[in-house]
């Protein structure tokens, strides 16, 4: 997926992370949970650009912009800016004019702000033209949360630890996806919160499905570990769920992370935009989107 805004700019499309299923194996000590999940990315997303700038500033724009307003410097773009800024040995610190062109709704289970710095990193690490490397990316992004690491691969994955334990998941076939949610923040932390009956074990196959039936046909025998607990904070996400599988040529639907985005997979983009339509047409209140599982990461574009 290529994306650039305005004429200068480098940019790079933040993809929606999408969890195909999510096991939680287990809690750590210090509260974290250990999870196992199948991620992958949909043409779904934000897209994050940059221009030189003498200091570090950030404009939100897009469809969904109003949910960020309040955050300022919190924004999880602005964080990993002035992260990435602060290994640079140059004085004054480099900076940087940023614009996030928002389109995933906030606290929505797909990853969006986390995607949103993993963009800006790869975005920087190139504007400031000192590459600090893969590793060392990987490091900066696990401090600034559990997804981040997963989101600047931005390819599908084995996902393990506490988000930071990546193994490529090679051979992902394509498939279309339409996502859907109520309009309903669901915060991650209530969600882990609620207890919990019983834990999984590891959910990973092979060899990998060569189409999206087959697909959908491995997922099956797994879950989201979630979605009780999810449900039991917002009973209306089952509405979200009838409603993904009723729609034709739906081959399996979830929830994508903690909530409250759910997902359903189609064989092909043309199939999952022409159900999104009708979703559409019967839910007009909910955010909701169709496209295509990426199966490599988007490329920084940039224009002279």
């Amino acid at each position: 997926m290529r994306a650039a805004i305005g004429g200068g700019a480098i940019s790079v499309f933040a993809p929606a992370k999408i969890n195909l299923y999510l096991h939680v194996l287990g809690r750590r000590p210090d509260g974290y949970h250990l999870l196992d999940s199948l991620v992958a990315f949909a043409d779904i997303g934000d897209c994050v650009s940059a221009t030189p700038g003498a200091a570090l500033s950030l404009a939100v724009d897009g469809p969904e912009a109003a949910a960020l307003c309040d955050l300022g410097e919190d924004n999880l773009v602005m964080r990993a800016a002035r992260l990435l800024a602060e290994t640079m040995p140059a004085t004054p610190q480099p900076g940087a004019c940023l614009r996030l062109w928002k389109c995933l709704p906030a606290a929505a289970g797909i990853g969006g702000g986390s995607s949103d710095a993993a963009a800006t990193l790869r975005l920087l690490d190139r504007l400031w033209r000192r590459p600090l490397g893969a590793a060392r990316l990987a490091a900066l992004a696990l401090r600034l949360g559990a997804d981040v690491p997963a989101c600047l691969a931005a390819r599908p994955l084995w996902v393990g630890g506490i988000g930071d334990e990546l193994a490529p998941a090679a051979g992902l076939p394509s498939a279309g996806i339409v996502l859907a949610n109520p309009r309903v923040p669901l915060p991650t932390a209530s969600v882990f919160r609620q207890p919990r009956e019983r834990l999984s074990e590891r959910g990973r196959f092979a060899p990998m499905p060569r189409d999206a039936p087959g697909l959908a046909a491995a997922l099956a025998a797994r879950e989201n570990d979630l979605t009780t607990a999810a449900l039991s904070l917002m009973p209306e996400l089952a509405v979200v769920l009838d409603e993904l599988g009723g729609l034709p040529g739906s081959l399996l639907v979830r929830m994508s992370g903690s909530g409250a985005t759910c997902f359903a997979l189609f064989a092909d983009r043309m199939a999952a935009e022409a159900a999104a339509r009708m979703l559409a047409r019967a839910r007009p209140q909910w955010w909701s989107a169709a496209g295509a599982l990426l199966t490599a990461p988007p490329e920084i574009v940039q224009r002279p």
